[in-house]
């Protein structure tokens, strides 16, 4: 396994086994932001910090309604990590990955490729609460040709999603 990879499992793991809230923000949510992360990888988009985004960006959160401030509690929760499991990221990764849960519930897009990249990685995962990616509201390129090419009707068929 690539070290990245163990890192971004590493973190997985240490914040599922702290994790008290539902599924509806939890490890399912995370593997598919993952995953949805995996397919925005284009020039400039470090994947390392898009996979740690996975599994941090919800880890603060104190419910799992509108808990606006779960960015930047979890922006300054990931400091505490920097000296054991965030270790070996440059400084520039640690900034984009504090950056990127900070405002990933507030801002549009930055315009720099990672961090937009792991916005929209989340947003493509709207659907599990009823709400269809809209291609207008993505960072990236990526995200809006993906948004624009998935059939939500057949997803919220067959997970049984009621649209909102």
């Amino acid at each position: 396994m690539e070290e990245n990879e163990k890192l971004v499992r590493e973190i997985r793991d240490f914040v599922n086994s702290r994790w008290t809230l539902g599924p509806t923000h939890g490890v399912g949510h995370w593997d598919r932001v993952y995953a949805n992360g995996r397919q925005l990888l284009t020039d400039g988009v470090n994947p390392l910090v898009v996979g740690l985004f996975a599994y941090l960006h919800d880890s603060c959160r104190e419910d799992d309604g509108f808990d606006y401030e779960h960015g930047p509690r979890a922006a300054a929760w990931i400091a505490t990590l920097r000296d054991n499991y965030l270790k070996d990221l440059s400084d520039q990764e640690f900034t984009m990955l504090q950056e990127a849960c900070r405002l990933h519930t507030t801002t549009h897009r930055t315009g720099n490729p990672t961090v937009d990249a792991c916005f929209d990685s989340d947003r493509l995962d709207l659907w599990r609460v009823g709400i269809r990616p809209d291609p207008t509201r993505m960072a990236t390129e990526k995200g809006k040709e993906i948004a624009m090419h998935t059939d939500y009707d057949e997803i919220f068929h067959d997970f049984g999603i009621i649209e909102i």
